[in-house]
């Protein structure tokens, strides 16, 4: 779908680097503790990463292109990228900055982090032998000075760029090599021992700086120094189109490329000598186009994610551990439960677990006879892969529709593909040009004569780890009108060229734009008839150019808008005679905002709806999504409390505005920290 982009819209790839500097703002806080600040480092470097080989790769492809092409938004490329690399800059000063505070911060409670040069007697012994046990046999130096070119750069990894000469020697005869840090086979952050208070810390990086002279020792030079660099390339998939082969086939090798894409961007130690990075340029042959970014002493930020757990309980949150749901919480069956009323679990405030119940109880029952699950991304040891495998050897008829292309999980899901076949299991791999990216569960089970389903509809993966960091919310219900629907879902992905009528559930290809943007009218006309008209939307992100017209004018038609957006909004909200009745926030707090809700007042006659889709395009045209109504009034107050709480927050809610400013909400008034308040109304419920 081709479509004019509104007058006022902020740019996609600009308002997540604004989304990006709030989990930079976290790191920042002073009120979160040290190593949660610390591994928000890690969130927002492994962020930056991912938006470089997916977001900045695919504007580069398009600049590139020749001609004058534009973007889909009718903007040029080139500006775009300059524009993307301003902000980048700007971020790495402040993200420096950050680091080094943090530093600090750790040593006021005796926690030091050591470099190479900074080693004391009483750890010689143990970082000598940790690189002889742990480290040497997984690193494989390479020599450059008699290659044409440099050496291979894998995406995502980390390299140390050596060199090597002696310091008296005026010929300026100098070695260079190259090592690939291994930290995929050992911790990046290692604790040192020590016998007194202090805790002691020390980068992998800097245990392979300090045992340089015996890596090298074949060499005859009095100074070696080492820089770190790293490359990012392109991810995306290039899947090529011989009919003969399966989609698992294409997918392998298509992740193979990924290693091998052009480089979007090349970051190297500000501290290396000019003479290094000439040589890397050349031999490289990077441009300025190539994004060469100054970095710190350390890259790969994305392994401080695992900072750990090191000194006292008060430099982590407090444990918030997932509290049980009253309606499900130590039944026999699951399925006995939701025969009778719909349940809704919200996590990680509530336990996961349910769901796993579900399946597994499904997996025994002897009258259970079909399981339909689809997954987009499941744990490494995931007791859903377990729960299904179960139930395949129980008799059970299986299928799982596995989403192969999962960006960067595509491996995995390939390996759960031929694990799940090898155990009996009715494994599809989805539709042509169509992510399957629904958050469900179908259950049959012969009951008297008949035979009835029961179903979870989520707006979060099937992920055991995930769910204890994610907000997310999920739907177990038997209820007829949304059963039946799923059931079509099915049948839908399984066979696409059924044509199917969803008359209750909201379905991405078919009319998720189409049903939202009739909401919005039925809002617009109760407003015009001075009536009460509201919505209030939960979103991850929020780009759909029809979707965002269509709010500036009911905006402009009265209805008053609230939106909570974690990551991109491209609506400007605030703009008078457009979009002045649109207030718009996002939270970025200990958990990862992801539930997406939706509330329209309908004239008194409240809806509410939770779903897999966020408002992009590609979620609306090139996905199955799949959004529920919520027809429980007890479920229904539950999302209204959940959603008033997000809208009060005014210690981790920011103002989402045109200049990217991240300004907090004022905190006049009593403090209200939503996920907090969201954990002790759940708790509440227990008692209630």
């Amino acid at each position: 779908m081709s479509l004019k982009m509104p007058s006022k819209f902020i740019n996609r790839e600009v308002s997540w680097l604004s989304f990006n500097e709030r989990v930079l703002q976290e790191a920042e806080d002073d009120s979160n503790p040290i190593i949660e600040r610390m591994r928000f480092l890690g969130i927002f470097s492994n962020n930056r990463d991912e938006f470089f080989r997916v977001r900045v790769a695919n504007i580069r492809r398009v600049a590139e292109l020749s001609g004058n092409n534009l973007l889909s938004t009718g903007e040029d490329p080139k500006v775009v990228l300059d524009q993307i690399l301003k902000l980048v800059l700007k971020q790495q000063t402040r993200f420096d900055r950050v680091f080094k505070r943090l530093i600090k911060d750790l040593q006021k409670e005796n926690i030091y982090f050591l470099n190479e040069t900074q080693i004391s007697d009483e750890h010689i012994d143990f970082v000598r032998d940790f690189f002889v046990d742990k480290v040497r046999t997984n690193i494989v130096p390479i020599i450059i000075n008699k290659r044409k070119s440099f050496p291979f750069l894998k995406d995502a990894s980390t390299y140390m760029f050596v060199k090597m000469y002696n310091k008296r020697d005026k010929s300026d005869k100098s070695e260079y090599a190259l090592i690939e840090i291994p930290s995929s086979q050992v911790d990046r952050i290692l604790t040192l021992p020590s016998n007194d208070k202090k805790k002691y810390l020390i980068m992998l990086d800097d245990v392979i700086r300090y045992n340089l002279p015996q890596v090298f020792s074949i060499f005859n030079y009095d100074t070696i120094e080492a820089y770190n660099i790293k490359l990012t390339r392109d991810a995306e998939l290039d899947i090529d189109e011989d009919i003969s082969k399966s989609l698992v086939d294409k997918l392998s090798k298509g992740i193979k490329n990924r290693q091998v894409g052009e480089p979007v961007r090349f970051v190297y130690d500000d501290e290396m000598p000019k003479d290094m990075r000439m040589l890397i340029e050349k031999k490289m042959k990077l441009q300025k186009s190539d994004n060469l970014i100054p970095g710190g002493r350390y890259h790969n930020f994305k392994d401080y994610i695992a900072f750990p757990q090191i000194g006292n309980s008060k430099l982590l949150n407090p444990s918030m551990p997932p509290l049980a749901n009253k309606d499900l919480e130590g039944v026999s069956s699951i399925i006995d439960v939701i025969k009778k009323k719909d349940v809704a679990c919200f996590y990680p405030f509530q336990k996961f677990d349910y769901v796993i119940d579900f399946l597994r109880q499904a997996a025994i029952d002897p009258n259970v006879t079909t399981i339909k699950i689809n997954i987009y991304r499941v744990a490494n040891n995931s007791r859903i892969i377990n729960a299904l495998v179960n139930a395949a050897k129980n008799g059970k008829d299986v299928t799982v529709l596995i989403e192969l292309r999962a960006r960067f999980d595509e491996h995995n899901n390939i390996q759960w593909s031929r694990e799940l076949e090898d155990e009996g299991v009715k494994v599809h791999f989805g539709l042509r040009g169509l992510k399957i990216h629904s958050k469900l569960i179908m259950v049959k089970r012969k009951e008297g004569r008949g035979e009835n389903t029961y179903v979870h509809v989520g707006t979060g993966n099937f992920h055991e780890k995930t769910a204890k960091i994610y907000s997310d919310a999920s739907l177990l219900t038997s209820d007829k009108r949304i059963a039946n629907d799923i059931e079509k879902v099915f049948d839908f992905i399984e066979r696409p060229y059924i044509n199917k009528r969803f008359n209750n559930i909201i379905i991405s290809p078919y009319n998720t734009r189409s049903k939202f943007i009739r909401l919005i009218n039925q809002e617009i006309r109760n407003a015009r008839k001075g009536k009460t008209a509201k919505i209030t939307i939960k979103l991850n992100n929020f780009n759909d150019p029809e979707l965002i017209k269509k709010f500036y004018e009911a905006s402009c038609e009265g209805v008053e808008i609230k939106m909570i957006i974690r990551g991109i909004c491209s609506l400007v909200p605030g703009i008078k005679d457009l979009s002045e009745n649109i207030e718009v926030v996002s939270i970025v707090d200990r958990y990862l905002e992801h539930v997406r809700m939706f509330h329209f007042h309908n004239g008194g006659n409240e809806l509410f709806f939770i779903g897999s889709a966020d408002w992009l395009v590609r979620n609306l045209d090139r996905r199955v999504e799949v959004t529920t109504p919520i027809y429980d009034p007890k479920i229904q107050d539950n999302m209204r409390e959940f959603l008033n709480l997000q809208l009060k927050d005014n210690v981790k809610a920011r103002i989402v505005d045109e200049k990217g400013r991240n300004k907090y909400v004022s905190k006049k008034g009593k403090k209200v920290r939503s996920q907090i308040e969201q954990y002790n109304y759940f708790r509440s419920l227990l008692n209630a």
